[in-house]
């Protein structure tokens, strides 16, 4: 019986030392994060966008954000996006959202324009999917950049 004890006493203390690191692990897990982005932008081998944005998480913060990117490559256009959405993963804080990405990107358009491409920023990606209007042609490497 006291064999009993003392392994229920050892079995309880090590479950309540294992829960508290499990504990602060969920508290700072993933966050699920959304921009709600609009944009214009021209190019002539130097591509040049600027927008407004919002980021939203699913804890309830949200911030609005400037997004801009600036490429150079073979293109030629001027267009808008209205409505963009871009999905973050490996988000832990809202913050982290902030900063450049790597972007490189082709695209071709007629009266209707879109974008659709996946940006990184060491482990944070970020995926962006918008429809708008204008002419462009090309193909570019650069920066998506979203500061506050």
């Amino acid at each position: 019986m006291r064999t009993s004890i003392l392994l229920v006493t050892a079995l309880a203390g090590a479950l309540a030392f294992g829960a508290a690191p499990q504990a602060r692990a969920a508290e700072k897990g993933d966050i699920d994060c959304k921009l709600h982005y609009s944009l214009t932008g021209w190019s002539a081998i130097y591509k040049h966008t600027t927008g407004r944005g919002t980021v939203i998480c699913n804890n309830g913060e949200s911030m609005p954000v400037h997004v801009s990117a600036k490429a150079i490559g073979l293109t030629a256009g001027k267009w808008h996006i209205d409505h963009g959405i871009g999905r973050f993963s490996d988000v832990h804080n809202i913050h982290e959202v902030l900063g450049r990405y790597a972007q490189a990107s082709a695209n071709a358009g007629v009266v209707k324009s879109g974008e659709a491409q996946v940006l990184s920023k060491g482990p944070v990606q970020l995926a962006l999917a918008g429809g708008g209007e204008g002419v462009n042609l090309g193909v570019d490497i650069g920066a998506f950049q979203i500061t506050r």
